[in-house]
């Protein structure tokens, strides 16, 4: 069986909203080719939908998901601006987290018509593509029950730490939106919430838990190549 491909993308350092308005129209070319399918009756793996894989950091910035919580914003909308962080209410599931310098935001725009109709099937592949990227830096990291991401030592309690963040969006079986993980991520800017919503559990980086600055493009490598096993794509660059 012939395996998706995904058109892959590293945009670098670029602005939030954006890149939020790339995905946006990533998701609308896909979703438009699916309505005129429809229409002629057409199957879905008859359809021309392209699987995307963006990678990017982001300036200082903080996202509020769309079911979450304005109380787990610690700060005022004007003490952030004064402090150089944008804010945005946004259209994905989850609560708020944090995107900036040292951190590798990951924004699969994938028809899952073309994988699995399955959003649990889908974030926990995202997870695993994560829990195998760690571990090839010697760190063990798991699922945490009834909270999406990807946790070290989720299960002794004091010490849960989370090291990335998970939240989507899906129309018509396309997604957008997708993963944030702490490579060198400046930590202190995790202060200004309650990260993901979730009270008393610490948020930490590769950095933090290996004890040196860690190569951006060698995990960026490393993910790619989990995202080809994982998912049994070939990812391929725009």
């Amino acid at each position: 069986m012939e395996k998706n491909k995904v058109y892959f993308n590293d945009l670098g350092l670029k602005a939030y909203e954006e890149v939020w308005q790339c995905q946006e129209e990533l998701l609308k070319e896909n979703v438009d080719l699916k309505t005129a399918a429809r229409n002629e009756n057409l199957l879905p793996e008859q359809v021309n939908t392209r699987h995307h894989l963006l990678f990017v950091e982001h300036p200082p910035v903080l996202t509020l998901g769309k079911n979450g919580n304005m109380e787990n914003l610690l700060f005022s909308e004007a003490f952030l601006k004064q402090s150089g962080i944008e804010f945005f209410k946004i259209n994905r599931g989850g609560d708020i987290t944090f995107h900036g310098p040292g951190q590798i935001v990951g924004y699969p725009i994938f028809d899952l018509e073309k994988f699995k109709t399955d959003i649990g099937w889908y974030l926990r592949n995202i997870e695993e593509v994560i829990i195998q990227t760690l571990a090839g830096y010697g760190i063990q990291s798991v699922r945490s029950a009834g909270e999406t991401g990807v946790w070290l030592d989720a299960g002794i309690k004091g010490r849960e730490r989370k090291i990335c963040a998970i939240g989507v969006r899906c129309s018509r079986w396309v997604t957008m939106h997708g993963f944030a993980l702490n490579v060198n991520t400046d930590l202190h800017y995790f202060d200004f919430i309650v990260p993901c919503g979730i009270v008393g559990k610490q948020v930490t980086s590769l950095q933090k838990e290996l004890g040196y600055t860690i190569d951006m493009e060698d995990v960026k490598t490393r993910l790619r190549v989990a995202f080809e096993n994982v998912f049994e794509v070939n990812i391929a660059n725009i």
